[in-house]
């Protein structure tokens, strides 16, 4: 059976959704068999990020619901042979699925795929708790602001209140040049006060806002150290500060914050 990894956050706007499309293509490019599924039945976007969003035919809740089996509802990655989606159409008459139904979805899934994501809603309402509940990892996507961190803490104790589970932490939009100033904590301070285990950094790049890296620049090259330790349970971690670190590392930083 696949492993089931749930990708979650404590609030929107941190890149849960781009972390879980990345995450994605980075594992299939290592060999593994990954099906992506948007787990937020209401502002589903996880199509758009990995390029299907014309070619939906089927979706989560059609599957939940019995009127196709979930192979029918997949959709292959125009980027990867082993990459597919399992999208969630929005549609104002829709009752959301019942939790079981969901999990036998993602349960027929982990017998087709080695990894199955599943891409969960921000927050901690009813459709966090069904896409934790479908799950046995789960990564909590945060940026380093306090904020985002209180939250990410929150949410790491419901999911151990819901389903008790190995869970780690990934801290998006990482600035290294205020990190070695000492204005941000470091990825590392995060995950020792959240008492849970630091499992990938991705760095701040405005060319990435939202979609797929495919293997270019510094993000790709951090998603790929990420689905690494994903894949061989590692604990290896992009460095995003060490440019930043020194005499031409200030200069650096000075010149960062200048544009």
């Amino acid at each position: 059976m696949g492993r089931k990894i749930v990708i979650t956050s404590g609030k929107g706007g941190v890149g849960k959704t781009t972390v879980t499309a990345n995450l994605a293509y980075a594992l299939a490019s290592c060999g593994e068999r990954v099906v992506a599924v948007d787990g937020d039945l209401g502002l589903n976007n996880l199509d758009v990020a990995m390029g299907i969003e014309g070619k939906i035919a089927y979706d989560l809740f059609d599957c939940a619901e019995g009127r196709c089996r979930a192979k029918q509802a997949l959709v292959q990655s125009p980027w990867h042979k082993n990459l597919f989606v399992l999208p969630a159409c929005f549609g104002k008459n829709r009752k959301e699925p019942e939790t079981n139904a969901v999990r036998a979805v993602v349960g027929d899934l982990g017998s087709l795929f080695d990894f199955v994501l599943l891409d969960c809603p921000a927050g901690i309402g009813e459709g966090f708790r069904r896409a934790v509940a479908c799950s046995e990892e789960a990564l909590v996507v945060i940026n380093p602001h306090v904020s985002s961190i209180r939250d990410a803490d929150k949410t790491i104790n419901l999911i151990f209140e819901n389903r008790p589970c190995n869970v780690g932490v990934v801290v998006n939009r990482m600035r290294g040049d205020l990190a070695a100033a000492g204005e941000i904590l470091t990825p590392q301070e995060i995950a020792s006060l959240l008492k849970v285990k630091l499992v990938g950094v991705i760095p701040e790049d405005d060319k990435i806002t939202s979609g797929l890296s495919l293997g270019r620049g510094r993000c790709a090259r951090a998603f790929s150290v990420l689905a690494g330790n994903v894949l061989k349970n590692r604990c290896k971690i992009f460095d995003c500060q060490s440019a930043y670190t020194g005499f031409f590392g200030s200069i650096r930083r000075k010149l960062k914050s200048i544009l």
